[in-house]
C-alpha cells in the first residue's frame, strides 16, 4: 500500500457556503462511513453514491484535496 500524501473528501455546503461538512453515507450495519479516500480511484467508485446523495438531499457536492502539510502527535 502506497503512503497517503493527500486526502479527499466529498463536502457539501449545509445552511449555505460558509458552513461545510463531509457527505456519508449508511453502512449495512446502520452506522455511518465518511466519504473519503487517499486516491481518486477511490473516489471514482464513491461517486455514484455521492450523486444518490445529492440528489437525495437537493444539494451540490464538491470534492476536497487535502495535502499532507505534517502529522500530528
Amino acid at each position: 500500500m502506497p503512503k497517503i500524501t493527500e486526502m479527499f473528501a466529498f463536502v457539501v455546503a449545509d445552511k449555505n457556503e460558509d458552513d461545510e461538512g463531509v457527505l456519508a453515507h449508511r453502512l449495512p450495519d446502520g452506522g455511518w462511513a465518511p466519504m473519503v479516500g487517499a486516491d481518486m480511484k477511490r473516489i471514482d467508485s464513491l461517486r455514484i453514491i455521492a450523486d444518490d446523495l445529492s440528489q437525495l438531499i437537493g444539494k451540490p457536492y464538491k470534492v476536497l484535496r487535502f495535502k499532507l502539510d505534517g502529522e500530528v502527535k
